[in-house]
């Protein structure tokens, strides 16, 4: 119980803090508006069949993802410049706990950018919002939340040691986007880059949110899809109770958490 109210109270606070920031409403709300914009642009000419609903889901990814770059990944360096990364870290509640707070703060937050970049399309551009299978649209959309809450809590912890974390975040926003295939299918990448997309979760669950837009006419094909981001989910899970426990001990024998 008392972890619940840890993981309420600094989402809501994690909420406050990253809008006030201008380079988080920028991210929250003009990139998902300008991108919607250049995506539509791009494939109005495609001849390609429902491609609004596929440029209003890329623009609101691609504006999720930034958000997630600049702000569950920057928070570690923020906490560090102001002096309270080790007051968080030595606080009565668990580490982990606050981490995950934060992210899932941030992530609720930015799944803001899928609302502006689906009002964009409609208001702009008139455009008609054809979803054939909804009721998969929505496990996709929560399969997909888990999903980043999972990959940007191993980016927290990966960069919670690192004194480049600016550096880092500007690196990954870019080719994840690409891989992952936020913009285009991952399959018209070179065959050498497609084991890279493949263990990338988020790579799935555009697949799932693409192929109920689309229409799910393959059940199986539809839970394959969602048990392998399943698979690739639980592995980043791990992986993250390993990174903790990593950091906490590198964090005793060497105190330098604040060093930079």
């Amino acid at each position: 119980m008392k972890q619940l109210i840890v993981i309420w109270d600094t989402l809501r606070l994690q909420m406050k803090n990253s809008f006030v920031r201008p380079m988080y409403r920028f991210c929250l709300i003009a990139a998902p508006i300008v991108q919607t914009i250049l995506l539509y642009e791009m494939y109005k000419n495609s001849g390609q069949d429902n491609f609004t609903t596929y440029v209003m889901l890329g623009g609101g990814l691609m504006g999720l993802w930034s958000c997630i770059c600049f702000s569950s990944a920057g928070d570690i360096n923020r906490e560090r410049s102001m002096g309270t990364l080790s007051l968080i870290f030595v606080t009565p509640a668990n580490f982990s706990t606050i981490i995950f707070g934060k992210v899932l703060g941030n992530t609720v937050l930015s799944l803001g950018t899928l609302i502006i970049s689906f009002l964009t399309a409609k208001i702009v551009y008139h455009a008609p919002i054809m979803v054939v299978s909804p009721g998969f649209l929505l496990l996709s959309i929560f399969a997909a939340v888990i999903c980043f809450i999972t990959i940007s809590i191993c980016l927290a912890y990966l960069l919670t040691l690192s004194r480049k974390t600016q550096l880092y975040m500007n690196c990954i926003e870019i080719p994840v986007i690409l891989l992952c295939g936020f913009v285009f299918p991952v399959e018209i990448l070179p065959v050498w880059v497609l084991p890279i997309s493949y263990a990338l979760s988020p790579t799935w669950a555009v697949k799932l949110i693409r192929l109920s837009v689309s229409g799910v006419d393959n059940r199986m094909e539809y839970f394959t899809i969602l048990g392998i981001l399943g698979c690739i989910t639980m592995i980043y899970i791990v992986l993250s109770i390993f990174l903790c426990r990593t950091i906490e001990k590198q964090v005793r024998m060497k105190a330098t958490l604040e060093v930079s």
